[in-house]
């Protein structure tokens, strides 16, 4: 029976080093631990939700794919209610504002032995620039679609240093430097989001404006460099 893993969940798997001891916070349906366990790339799997119905769901779904017995499952709000021996920590599927507030509760991820794969359904400009006023580093951030949606994926280290300027909690270096194929189209719907905040700053003479016009000017430049070194 083949697993229904979406493109997104894919590319978080695609960040998990082999024989990682990772942590699926918000599991759900607990196909992206089973995949891992499946595939041989992690050696255990700490499946939690914050609501008893998808964890029941991941517990079904790890003994109809032959993994239950190399899963962990775990009610808790977050990370609040789960032990702290992995490597690897899954949030996918979530806001920005709910990652920074799991991210807030749990002050012993400020740690270098964890990792973070982060996949933020919204409010991504906030928790990158959150991640940075932190002491955490993106290592490296992908593309992934699935239908109509482009969605990014990062890789998040605690390595105090890392600097973004306002545009690049929109478009990060690691997205540059990643140079996906989808870059061009998420880089046009970032950009088209942008504007139409200027159209709504610029009806109310809002003092953030000329922020958001940096912004806009800083992604039409990576965006023409984007087409040139394509053409």
């Amino acid at each position: 029976m083949k697993l229904p893993l979406s493109n997104r969940l894919l590319a978080c798997c695609g960040f998990v080093s082999p024989g990682d001891r990772v942590a699926d916070i918000g599991c759900d349906h607990g196909y992206l631990g089973i995949y891992l366990l499946q595939k041989g790339i992690a050696r255990s799997v700490i499946a939690a939700d914050v609501k008893e119905q998808p964890l029941q769901s991941a517990m079904r779904n790890a003994a109809k794919f032959g993994v239950k017995g190399k899963m962990t499952f775990y009610l808790s709000d977050g990370v609040r209610n789960i032990p702290r021996e992995f490597d690897t920590l899954v949030c996918a599927g979530m806001g920005g504002d709910t990652m920074i507030s799991i991210l807030e509760a749990a002050p012993w991820l400020a740690d270098a032995r964890y990792r973070l794969i982060l996949q933020c359904q919204s409010k991504r400009p906030e928790l990158r620039q959150w991640l940075a006023d932190h002491c955490f580093s993106i290592r490296r951030e992908t593309l992934s679609k699935d239908g109509k949606f482009v969605y990014p994926v990062m890789e998040v280290i605690y390595q105090p240093g890392q600097q973004l300027t306002p545009a690049q909690t929109y478009i990060t270096p690691q997205l540059l430097e990643d140079n996906h194929p989808l870059l061009p189209e998420f880089l046009a719907r970032v950009k088209r989001g942008v504007e139409l905040t200027i159209s709504g700053l610029r009806h109310t003479a809002d003092p953030e404006l000329p922020l958001y016009e940096a912004i806009l000017s800083d992604l039409s430049a990576w965006e023409g460099q984007i087409h040139d070194n394509r053409c």
